[in-house]
C-alpha cells in the first residue's frame, strides 16, 4: 500500500508530488505516515548527499543552533570563514574566492553578475538542454519553452545556445561582446547527459583567447556526485567561476559561487549581498558534510557504486546509461514516467527528467552496494 495521498493544501500546486508522506529518515531510507520504509534513489533531487539525517551532520546543526542560531553577514562568523578555507582546498587552481548565498539559482546570478562586472560585457551564452534556475538571470540562460516564456514575459533578453556538444558553433557564438559561457558539466535536467570532454576542453580554449569567462553549474553534479569533488576536476577543465549548492549542506540550504583568484582580486565591498547566506547553522552543516565525505570515503564509494550500477544496468537490458557518478541516467526503451510509477509500487524513489525516456537516479553518496542491489532488482522486475 502507498502513503496516503496529501490533503487539500493551502500550499500553491506548483509541484508534482511522488505517493509517499515522509516522517523520518536514515541512509538512503525514509519512512511514511504508515510506517513504510522506501528505498531513495533520488535523494531529495541530489540535496541529500549524506544520506538522510546523518548523525554527524545533525549534531552539528544542533550545537551551533544552541550556540548562535544566526546573525546576518555584517558580522563575520568562524564557521563561515571555514567553510570556505575547506572548499578552496578542494577547488583546482586558481578558484580561490567563495561567496555564500542560499540557493543554486542565485549561486548563479552572483556568477552571471561577477563576469559582466570584471569583462564590462552584457551577453551571456549558454548550451541548449541546460538548466540553471528560475530567478530572471538563470531562466534567461535555460533551455525549455516554458522556462523561455517566463523570462520573455518579464522582458529579459533570452542567451544565445550552443547546440550540444557542437565544437564548432563555439567560434560562432563566443564573440568578443560576450560576457560568460555558462555550463553544466552534467545535464541534470536533461537525465544526466555529461558533456564530451573535445568540448568542454575547446570550450575552454575559445573562452580563453577572447576573454570570455566560463562558468561551471556544478549545482547538481558537483559536492562529490561526479566521484571527484568538483565537476571540473572530473573532466579535467577548470573554469573561471564555480557554482554549487544541493548537497553542500546535506539538506540545509546553503551554496557557493568560488572565483579564480582574478576575479577574486576586483571585487569590491557591496558587489554582493546574501542576508542569509553563509549562515552559521547552513555553514556548520556544510563543514560537517566535507566531514563525513572524507571520513567515510565517500568519493570513492562514489565511484565504486555507480560501476556497479552501471554494469547492473547494462546486464537487466537498459540501452545506454548517461552521466558520471552517482548523478545517472537510464535511456529506457519506454517512457520513464511509467517505470518510475511501477517503482513507486516497490517503494523505490527515482527521477525522471526534461527527456522522457530517460530515468535519473541520484541517491545518496552513501548509497551502498546492497541498495544498489535492491535498486537494480526492482528495476529488473519493472522492465520484465
Amino acid at each position: 500500500m502507498l502513503s496516503r495521498p496529501a490533503a487539500e493544501s493551502a500550499l500553491l500546486p506548483v509541484y508534482a508530488q511522488m505517493p509517499v508522506r515522509p516522517v523520518s529518515g536514515s541512509g538512503s531510507w525514509i519512512t511514511d505516515d504508515l510506517g513504510q520504509r522506501w528505498l531513495d534513489a533520488y535523494g531529495g533531487h541530489a540535496v541529500s548527499s549524506t544520506g538522510h539525517s546523518h548523525p554527524h551532520v545533525v549534531a552539528a546543526i544542533a550545537k551551533q543552533a544552541a550556540q548562535l542560531l544566526f546573525y546576518s553577514t555584517v558580522l563575520p562568523h568562524p564557521n563561515r570563514e571555514r567553510l570556505a578555507e575547506l572548499l578552496v582546498a578542494r577547488m583546482p587552481a586558481p578558484l580561490s574566492g567563495v561567496f555564500f548565498a542560499n540557493s543554486g539559482a542565485e549561486a548563479n546570478e552572483n556568477a552571471l553578475h561577477l563576469a559582466r562586472k570584471v569583462t564590462g560585457r552584457q551577453r551571456v551564452v549558454s548550451i541548449e538542454g541546460g538548466w540553471h534556475g528560475r530567478t530572471l538571470g538563470c531562466l534567461a540562460v535555460t533551455d525549455g519553452e516554458k522556462y523561455m516564456a517566463s523570462a520573455r514575459r518579464a522582458g529579459v533578453q533570452l542567451s544565445a545556445k550552443v547546440p550540444f556538444n557542437d565544437v564548432a558553433a563555439l567560434d560562432r557564438l563566443l564573440g568578443d561582446d560576450v560576457a560568460a559561457l555558462i555550463v553544466e558539466p552534467v545535464q541534470g535536467m536533461m537525465g544526466a547527459r555529461d558533456c564530451s570532454v573535445e568540448f568542454l576542453d575547446r570550450a575552454r580554449e575559445v573562452t580563453a583567447e577572447r576573454g570570455v569567462l566560463m562558468i561551471f553549474d556544478e549545482i547538481q553534479c558537483g559536492v562529490g556526485r561526479s566521484g571527484h569533488f568538483t565537476a571540473a576536476e572530473s573532466f579535467g577543465v577548470t573554469p573561471d567561476l564555480l557554482t554549487m549548492a544541493k548537497g553542500l549542506g546535506s539538506g540545509m540550504p546553503i551554496s557557493a559561487t568560488i572565483a579564480s583568484s582574478a576575479i577574486a582580486s576586483q571585487v569590491a565591498i557591496g558587489d554582493l549581498g546574501s542576508t542569509f547566506g553563509g549562515g552559521p547553522v547552513p555553514c556548520a552543516a556544510a563543514i560537517a558534510t566535507l566531514e563525513v565525505i572524507d571520513e567515510e570515503a565517500l568519493l570513492e564509494n562514489v565511484t565504486r557504486v555507480s560501476d556497479h550500477i552501471v554494469a547492473g544496468a547494462a546486464s537487466i537490458g537498459v540501452p545506454q546509461v548517461q552521466g558520471r557518478g552517482l548523478l545517472l541516467g537510464l535511456r529506457l526503451e519506454r517512457p520513464a514516467a511509467q517505470v518510475q510509477r511501477a517503482m513507486f509500487e516497490r517503494r523505490v524513489l527515482t527521477g525522471t527528467s526534461t527527456d522522457p525516456a530517460v530515468l535519473r537516479l541520484m541517491p545518496p553518496l552513501s548509497f551502498s552496494l546492497a541498495e544498489a542491489d535492491l535498486l537494480l532488482g526492482s528495476l529488473r522486475e519493472v522492465l520484465a
